[in-house]
C-alpha cells in the first residue's frame, strides 16, 4: 500500500499529516512508530489524521511518535489547521474536534495560526514545581540556566519516577528574561526533548503568570524551534480565552510504501 502524506512543522515540532476523510487508514501502533522513526521511516514527532466530522470542519486524530494515541497537541493542532486549509476544508476560521474537545482557530495568508486552547482552572503547586493540564499534562519548573541543562536525562528522571510512570508527564524547564520566557521540554510519547511543545508553551506561560514572575497576559515563549505567543485572561481563578499563536509551515509532500 502506498501512503500519501504531507510534512508540516510548527516551531520545530514536525508532524506527518494524512488526509483520512475516506477512512482508509488502518495502521497499528508499531507501524505508526516506524513511520515516525527518524532512521527507518519518514521521521516526525507525531502523526495526525484529518478525518470527517458531522459537527465541525474536521476531526484531528493525533498519535505520538511511539505509535500510541496521544492527548491534545498544540503545535500539532496548528499544523492540522494549516493542512486542513490546504485541503480547502475552510477559508479563514475553523472549528475542529480533537482528543480534548472542540477547538476554534484562524489562519492568515502568511501561515500564522492562532489556536484556541481549553479553559484552565486546576493548577497546583508542589514543592518547587507546578502541575497543570493544558490539553496534555505538564510539570513546570523554573531554572536560572536551561542552556546547559541535559533535558533528556533530567526530564526522563521525572517522567519515569513512581508518581508519573504509569500515565506519563511532560516536563518543562523555564527561564524568565525581561517578561519573556524561554523553555525546553521533555515530551512523553516522544520520550525525548523536542524543539517545541505547544501545550507546554501554554502551561509554562500560565505557570509563570500564576507564580507572579510574569504580570502580563500576553507572553512571548521562546523555544529551541522558534517563537510562540500565548495569550489569556484570568477571571474568577479561571484562565479563559487562551490562545496559542505561531507559524505552521508546509515542508514537503511524499509517498511511502507501508
Amino acid at each position: 500500500m502506498d501512503l500519501i502524506f504531507s510534512k508540516y512543522q510548527g516551531a520545530g515540532n514536525d508532524f506527518i499529516l494524512v488526509d483520512n476523510r475516506s477512512g482508509f487508514f488502518a495502521l497499528n501502533a508499531d507501524q505508526i512508530a516506524d513511520l515516525c522513526h527518524r532512521n527507518i521511516g519518514i521521521g516526525a514527532d507525531g502523526l495526525i489524521l484529518i478525518e470527517k466530522s458531522d459537527q465541525t470542519d474536521f476531526k484531528m486524530n493525533y498519535f505520538n511518535s511511539n505509535g500510541m494515541i496521544g492527548s491534545f497537541c498544540g503545535n500539532g493542532g496548528r499544523c492540522a489547521v494549516a493542512f486542513a486549509k490546504h485541503l480547502n476544508l475552510f477559508s479563514e476560521n475553523c472549528l475542529f474536534d480533537s482528543f480534548d474537545g472542540l477547538h476554534s482557530a484562524r489562519i492568515d495568508i502568511t501561515g500564522l495560526v492562532q489556536l484556541e486552547m481549553k479553559e484552565l482552572s486546576l493548577i497546583s503547586k508542589r514543592d518547587s514545581f507546578w502541575m497543570l493540564d493544558t490539553g496534555s499534562p505538564h510539570l513546570v519548573t523554573f531554572s536560572y540556566d536551561i542552556n546547559t541543562l541535559d533535558v533528556k536525562t533530567e526530564g526522563a528522571k521525572v517522567r519515569n519516577s513512581p508518581a508519573y510512570i504509569s500515565q506519563g508527564i511532560n516536563v518543562n524547564f523555564v527561564n524568565i528574561r525581561k517578561d519573556e520566557i524561554y523553555i525546553r521540554t521533555y515530551e512523553r510519547g516522544v520520550e525525548d526533548e523536542t524543539l517545541a511543545c505547544g501545550t507546554g508553551a501554554v502551561a509554562c506561560a500560565i505557570a509563570s503568570f500564576e507564580s507572579g514572575f510574569i504580570t502580563k497576559e500576553q507572553i512571548s515563549v521562546h523555544t529551541l524551534g522558534g517563537l510562540l505567543k500565548v495569550q489569556f485572561e484570568k477571571k474568577n481563578n479561571i484562565y479563559c480565552n487562551v490562545t496559542l499563536t505561531g507559524e505552521s509551515t508546509f515542508v514537503y509532500e511524499g509517498q511511502i510504501k507501508i
